[in-house]
Parts: structure tokens; C-alpha cells; sequence
């Protein structure tokens, strides 16, 4: 079954690789003939798809590890999108009609397997909610930093997609005092009036070490940790005994102008981990496949509730969305970034 389409859709190319950082320059919205969908196959409307720095990873030339392909000139950019069903072979799991999440965002109409689309129900109050990236903010604190009560917190990159919600999360599982780190005197005003943040360490207002033992003089019991760099090395030298170190990203090396988005290299203290007792763990979703589920009820019961908020920017339209990608490595926005089509 399907509805009344258009003859084409449009899409975002990856253009040329970047010898740096990407521009909008390097992307281009192409016009190409609606796919037709196969016996496994849904043509989904899309209607919002994230913007995930991840992408500058794989723009460059240090992909090997990383769990997606890379991009090369001609190729369409893809992320978690949510859209609408709009043809559907009968007797299928999807109908049209239905609302589904899948990997295939930055294109007006996505062609995907019906097997990798996930049903939207109603357990999240707003279908864009799930494209937040609170589900590994939730992970790494439950499954790996084990929030306990009255724990001090520390949250890099905290107004980012990840570390906008990791501060909230970090609050309702019962940690007593939460830190954040941002390069914005603005975004720092909001983490401390909107998300509740107790004190915002400055990046780019000198070093980072004296700033955080002025926020945390008793040190730090948690770090969420998405940049890596001079913040991972003053979390150490604040971290109290025992403290559970949880990486959920290395954003001072992956979006660094100066290197090619794969590595984020770093000199820790090795004797202050022994000493300290620090256990120093990296997150990964698929190592933990229950925790999606786990979330997403969750989420939903806190938004409605009021407990949480989910913060982010949306940009409209696809014609603006070469410069999402340079604008959310820029920092221009707060909270995650999502193209509204």
C-alpha cells in the first residue's frame, strides 16, 4: 500500500573530504528519483534526523576500529532519523502510516529494510525524543561509574547532546553535587539555571585543574567523561579514592582540527590510578544491549513527570543542513542537534 509520492527526494552528499574540519562546502543537497521499495523494504518519510559528531570520525582517515563505514566522496551522510512510513508491502511487520527510528536520516525519503526500523509507540511524550543521546549518558552511569548516593560528579562536554542529559541523569540516580565543563560562558549560565548543574568548570579560562578543585575541593567520586584531553587528566588528579571513571567520548581529539577524527591520544598519571584505586572503563551501547529498553522507559516516564528535559537545537529544513555538522562541531548549539525536515 502506499500513499501519493513524489517522483524525487533529495538527500546530503559528502562532496569531497575535508583536509580539516568539514564546511558546508564539502557537503551538497542532490535531487534523486524516489526509490522504489523492494518485498523487505519501507519507503520511510523522514521527518527529523540527528546530527552526531561522530560523522567527523568518519570523514577522516582514521576509521579502523570504528563500528560504521566510512564516507567518500558521492556518499549520502546517514544517522538515527524518525519518519513516517509511506509504502509498505502488504502483509508486512510496518504499515503505512506507523512512525519507526532507523539509521538512514540525512535524505528526505529513506529506503530501509524493514528489519532495521524500530516502531515509535507512545512510551516517549515527543517521537523526536528518541533521538537523544541520553541512552549512553544512562548506560556508562549505571553500567559502568555505579551512581551511589551523594556521589560528587563530574561531566564533560556537559552542554552537549550526551552531557546535557548525563548531568540530569546523573541527579535522579542520586549523585549529591554535579559538575560540568563547557567552553561557553552562556552554555555554563544554563547549565547551572536549566539542568541544574551545581558548578560549571570554564574551558578556555585558564586551566582546567584549579578550576575543578575550586568546584570539587573534596574531589570527585564519578566522571562522565566525552572529551578526554586536559579534562581527563585534572579529573585524575581530583579523583577521590575508588572513583569510576566512565569515556563515552574523546571530543578533544575528534573534532580537533589538527588531526584526523579517529584517535585523541592523552598522558595520564598510571601510579595515580593504582594508588587512587580508579577503575577507567570506556562505554559502548552494543556491549550492553539491554540498556536501550532500560532507557527509553525511563526517559519517558521522567519527561513526563518534568524530572528531565531533553535539550536541542533544531534546524530547519534540508536545504540548511550542510552547515549542521560544521555548526555542532563549532559549538554553536546547545544540546543535541536535530534536522527538522
Amino acid at each position: 500500500m502506499t500513499t501519493s509520492l513524489p517522483g524525487t527526494t533529495r538527500e546530503v552528499r559528502l562532496t569531497a573530504v575535508p583536509a580539516g574540519l568539514p564546511a558546508p562546502e564539502h557537503f551538497a543537497v542532490v535531487e534523486t528519483p524516489l526509490p522504489e521499495p523492494g518485498a523487505d523494504q519501507v519507503l520511510v518519510r523522514n521527518r527529523h534526523f540527528l546530527v552526531f559528531p561522530g560523522l567527523r570520525t568518519l570523514l577522516g582517515a582514521e576509521t579502523d576500529g570504528v563500528p560504521l563505514p566510512p564516507l567518500r566522496p558521492g556518499d549520502v551522510l546517514f544517522g538515527p532519523a524518525v519518519g513516517e512510513v509511506v509504502a509498505a508491502p502488504a502483509g508486512g511487520p510496518l504499515s503505512v502510516g506507523d512512525t519507526v527510528l532507523h539509521l538512514l536520516g540525512w535524505r528526505e525519503y529513506a529506503l530501509v529494510a524493514a528489519v532495521d526500523c524500530t516502531p515509535v509507540d507512545g512510551t516517549l511524550p515527543d517521537p523526536v525524543a528518541h533521538l537523544s543521546s541520553g541512552s549512553a549518558a544512562y548506560g556508562a552511569l549505571t553500567r559502568l561509574a555505579g551512581i551511589r548516593a551523594g556521589d560528587t560528579v563530574l561531566v564533560t562536554g556537559a552542554a552537549g547532546a550526551v552531557g546535557s542529559l548525563a548531568g540530569q541523569i546523573a541527579r535522579l540516580l542520586g549523585a549529591g553535587r554535579v559538575i560540568g565543563s563547557t567552553g561557553s560562558a552562556r552554555k555554563a549560565e544554563r547549565l547551572v539555571s536549566e539542568l541544574g548543574y551545581d558548578a560549571v568548570v570554564l574551558r578556555g579560562a585558564g586551566p582546567v585543574a584549579p578550576q575543578l578543585a575550586a568546584a570539587a575541593p573534596e574531589g570527585i567520586d564519578v566522571l562522565l567523561d566525552n572529551v578526554g584531553g586536559e579534562q581527563l587528566v585534572a579529573a585524575l588528579g581530583a579523583a577521590r579514592q575508588g572513583a569510576r571513571f566512565a569515556l563515552v567520548g574523546a571530543l578533544s581529539g575528534q573534532l580537533s582540527a589538527r588531526r584526523a577524527g579517529g584517535s585523541a591520544p592523552v598522558g595520564i598519571d598510571a601510579f595515580r590510578l593504582v594508588v587512587k584505586g580508579v577503575s577507567l572503563r570506556g562505554y559502548s551501547g552494543m556491549d550492553h544491549p539491554d540498556v536501550e529498553k532500560e532507557w527509553t522507559g525511563r526517559f519517558g516516564a521522567w519527561l513526563r513527570s518534568g524530572e528531565i528535559t531533553f535539550p536541542h537545537a533544531r534546524i530547519a529544513g534540508i536545504d540548511s543542513a550542510p552547515r549542521a555538522l560544521p555548526e555542532l562541531i563549532g559549538g554553536k548549539h546547545f544540546g543535541a542537534v536535530v534536522v527538522e525536515l
